[in-house]
């Protein structure tokens, strides 16, 4: 499975890459803080494929890195995707909230991060 770190997401953000995010948390996880890429939460990944571009990159993300993995497989195994995950996901994102993060946060133009 290929994978990306939060910096590599970063790089290919400031690149202006094209390419889908999909964050494969729940909602409540996702409407805390998210980069805003498309919410796809796992339970529903292979309903949801049809909203999956195969014309470009996909980035899957999570807040560990392990739910995108499942993702993806879920996805090769079913529909033949091939997609990136995240290493370490929001996790690391929210380790360098004051970095890379917030850098990535101003690519999403309508990304959020509420306060506990």
């Amino acid at each position: 499975m290929k994978t990306i770190s939060v910096q590599e997401l970063k790089a290919l953000r400031d690149a202006g890459t094209e390419h889908q995010l999909i964050d494969v948390r729940e909602a409540n996880e996702y409407h805390f803080c998210n980069i805003g890429g498309d919410l796809i939460p796992l339970g529903t990944v292979s309903q949801a494929a049809e909203k999956i571009r195969r014309d470009i990159p996909v980035v899957v993300m999570c807040r560990s890195g392990k739910r995108s993995a499942t993702a993806i497989l879920q996805l090769q195994a079913a529909h033949g995707f091939d997609a990136i995950a995240v290493d370490d996901g929001v996790a690391v994102a929210d380790d360098l909230i004051d970095g890379i993060h917030a850098a990535l946060l101003s690519h999403a133009g309508t990304a959020t991060r509420r306060s506990a």
